[in-house]
């Protein structure tokens, strides 16, 4: 979503070369200024961002010119700057007192209430607790049948005591539903309501009724984070009228600019608690304002890149090779196949490789990686022998025959891949022996590797401030 700003700002700090007058500090203030428009960010957010920053600039303009890197002086200004124009830090989820906590959810339709409020009760379940989903949208067609299938998906029990299109009272099954929760000991109860196409009165005292029934402990406002300046306009409207906690962001996977999230904190003073970033019901999690100015600046997002891969692998396959690096054990075939299994249940490689640092420079490779490549790849693994994945030095040529006919791949692709990874344990041997190597290689792409000249090139800085910053360990 902001690939275009990260490529915007990756241009800005491109230019900044050497000392900084004070004209070129106007003029950058004001290319960011233009930047966020183009993004969609909304014109009075847009100007207050600029004017923050040219005032920090201007307040450090002697430290930033006797910096030996006043550009990367100037990056640190800006990333605190995105960091506080997105909520400073992280808002974390309110608990009553005594259980259950009451979660509403608002918002217009079509901004996906009801698809996030099963992932919001998917990430509360995984963290041990016993959420309570209640159909209170009994407007929208289907509404209530699509919350009873998203909660079968994911095991969670709904409360629909009303058929819904247009039958039933909200306000009485939103209260009966809290009611059923304390009786079924359900420590979260959360309430989807209706929406509707604009914001109008009947809307907005539908929804505070059902607020002063339940008196809720948060109130979300989901907002689709694709409608770009109406999104902020859309939620200063709901602050206003009915009042909420936080906001929840759906749909930051797209193609939008992503106005939105750098507009409507400013807007409401309200913070982003959660955002959905893929249709999956596992494409959810809290929103860290300081990873997605990382991004935005073109850092990536490691952090979150981390915990995915420690969620998507068990812990027991997790322990088992790092047992077997501390021992020094040989990496194998097996080994490497779980981490296909587990970097499968990632999601999409596109989307994982977008939180690598450098990502908006990267743009076209990403849009052109071939996803079925990793299928290809599971396949010829899955088609040798136990023995043949553990010691990869049987593999001969009549056993990579075999391999290639059960894999339907070429035996090119096998011997290729075999190569491949037979440098990648080299390399882990040397990590473990306290040499470093400069990047092992992508063993799960077919090409073959190149051939190294062994001519040592002295390393380069880079201009980026963003990729300097993480080549020095900033």
């Amino acid at each position: 979503m902001f690939e275009a700003l990260g490529q915007r700002f990756t241009s800005l700090f491109s230019g900044l070369r050497g000392k900084v007058s004070q004209a070129q500090l106007v003029d950058f203030s004001t290319d960011i200024k233009n930047a966020l428009l183009d993004s969609d960010v909304a014109l009075l957010v847009a100007d207050k961002f600029s004017k923050q920053v040219l005032e920090e600039f201007n307040n450090q303009a002697e430290s930033i010119n006797k910096s030996t890197n006043p550009s990367q002086k100037i990056f640190e200004i800006i990333n605190a700057q995105l960091i506080q124009i997105l909520g400073g830090s992280e808002r974390r989820l309110k608990y009553a007192k005594v259980a259950p906590t009451v979660i509403l959810l608002t918002g217009l339709q079509g901004a996906g209430k009801t698809s996030l409020a099963g992932k919001l009760a998917n990430y509360l379940k995984l963290q041990g607790n016993t959420p309570l989903l209640v159909a209170a949208d009994l407007q929208r067609p289907n509404a209530v049948n699509q919350l009873q299938v998203v909660g079968e998906s994911t095991k969670i029990p709904v409360f629909a005591p009303e058929p819904g299109n247009g039958v039933g009272d909200p306000i009485s099954v939103a209260k009966a539903g809290v009611k059923f929760a304390k009786e079924k000991l359900h420590n979260f109860v959360i309430i989807d309501t209706a929406g509707r196409t604009g914001v109008d009165q009947e809307l907005m005292n539908q929804v505070t009724n059902i607020r002063d029934a339940v008196t809720p402990d948060e109130i979300f406002f989901v907002v689709d984070a694709m409608t770009g300046q109406d999104a902020a306009v859309t939620a200063k409207a709901f602050a206003d009228g009915v009042g909420f906690d936080a906001v929840v962001l759906t749909k930051l996977d797209g193609d939008a600019r992503g106005g939105a999230a750098l507009s409507i904190v400013e807007i409401t003073g309200k913070p982003i608690i959660f955002a959905s970033t893929g249709e999956k019901i596992a494409d959810f999690d809290l929103f860290y304002p300081d990873r997605m100015a990382s991004r935005i600046l073109g850092m990536g997002d490691v952090a979150s890149l981390a915990e995915q891969a420690k969620r998507s692998m068990p812990e027991e396959t997790s322990k088992k090779l790092e047992d077997k690096f501390i021992k020094g054990e040989d990496f194998t075939f097996e080994d490497f196949l779980s981490q296909l299994e587990a970097m499968k249940n990632m999601g999409s490689m596109s989307k994982l490789m977008g939180l690598l640092p450098g990502a908006a420079g990267m743009k076209k490779q990403i849009e052109n990686f071939d996803e079925s490549e990793l299928v290809r790849t599971r396949a010829i693994i899955q088609s040798m022998t136990p023995m043949e994945r553990n010691d990869p030095k049987v593999l001969n040529g009549s056993r990579r025959s075999r391999i290639a006919v059960g894999s339907g791949r070429a035996v090119s692709e096998i011997n290729s891949l075999v190569e491949r990874f037979t440098q990648a344990q080299k390399m882990m041997k040397q990590m473990r022996g306290g040499n470093m190597p400069a990047g092992l290689p992508n063993i799960g792409s077919m090409p073959k590797p190149q051939q190294s000249n062994n001519i040592q090139k002295k390393k380069s800085r880079s201009g980026n401030p963003a990729k300097r910053a993480l080549e020095e360990g900033i």
